[in-house]
């Protein structure tokens, strides 16, 4: 069943600030200067960061866990700097702590207790929370013998027992191996075709890129870039096109407009001005190779990461 959907951004922050005052150094310190996004429902958006950008105390900020310097927090248009403002949302933080004398189950009915999930469906909706996270047949081991993926596992798991609207998820793959990885992307999508909003942060960039509709990027203390995801890792003006068959290297015609040349396994993969791609493609078909694909050319988020901050950085060392 969806979630029900609401007209109104589902998360909210404005000109959010926060600054530390050291007393007995006797100056400031801003944490985040101005930092304004919005997350629509129903979506996967990104919250990305070097260490040191604002990205954990915006958060914290939102989830009522830090008083903020200024600015406004909302979801779902309540301020969710107040308790009221939070029913509804689910959070699982970068390292998850529990008790560990207790056991999985036992830990998820205090959470479902604590969230006033009601006591009938607190037992159906921890057999299946653990199996949705890959923690089925555990729910009798206690949390000393977990392993840190286990424990991430439970942590997403406590952020949906009381089936939010709205999920904050940070570093939710941390410690899990590639296929724990996979399981959270899965489980992610599965949330937002639920109509569930999710509000990821992570370190691991390949994540984000294959499951965000949307992310924001901070770096000292203010929005660095915002928008859709392939808005912002398309090339524009240029082509990706991928051949198999050049047995005796790039044509000449091909090779003239080509550029980024990689080949592994006899296929090779080049970008082109898309003004060139109709010549390049009767180039191919000259050469009795095979076109395997064209498509917009698009930078890996960590490439588009990296070049974000390498300009950040150049425009503070002039400044």
């Amino acid at each position: 069943m969806r979630m029900e959907v609401h007209e109104s951004p589902a998360v909210t922050v404005e000109r959010a600030e926060k600054v530390y005052r050291h007393a007995l150094l006797g100056r400031t310190q801003a944490a985040v200067r101005d930092v304004s996004f919005s997350v629509e429902p129903g979506t996967i958006h990104g919250m990305l960061g070097p260490n040191g950008a604002g990205k954990t105390t915006t958060l914290k900020m939102l989830l009522g866990l830090v008083w903020p310097s200024g600015g406004t927090f909302r979801i779902h248009g309540q301020d969710s700097t107040r308790p009221a403002g939070r029913r509804g949302l689910g959070f699982m933080p970068e390292q998850p702590y529990f008790p560990q004398h207790l056991t999985a189950a036992g830990a998820l009915r205090l959470y479902a207790r604590l969230a006033d999930v009601e006591t009938d469906a607190i037992g159906t909706r921890i057999s299946g929370l653990l199996e949705r996270v890959g923690l089925a047949g555990r729910e009798r081991a206690t949390l000393d013998t977990f392993s840190r993926g286990m424990l991430q596992r439970l942590g997403i798991a406590q952020a949906l027992i009381n089936e939010p609207a709205v999920v904050i998820l940070d570093e939710p793959a941390s410690g899990l191996d590639p296929v724990g990885q996979r399981d959270i992307r899965n489980l992610m999508l599965s949330l937002r075709d639920a109509g569930v909003t999710v509000l990821l942060s992570s370190h691991q960039l390949s994540e984000v890129e294959a499951v965000c509709d949307r992310v924001t990027i901070l770096n000292r203390g203010i929005v660095a870039a915002e928008g859709d995801i392939d808005d912002l890792l398309n090339v524009s003006g240029r082509a990706s096109l991928k051949v198999r068959g050049f047995s005796a290297g790039l044509p000449r015609e091909v090779a003239r407009h080509a550029d980024q040349v990689a080949v592994s396994g006899g296929v090779w993969v080049f970008s082109v001005a898309d003004a060139a791609v109709r010549a390049v493609v009767d180039a191919i078909d000259d050469a009795h190779a095979t076109l395997v694909s064209v498509t917009p050319m698009r930078d890996s988020l960590e490439d588009y990461f990296a070049r974000l901050l390498a300009d950040s950085a150049r425009e503070v060392t002039r400044s």
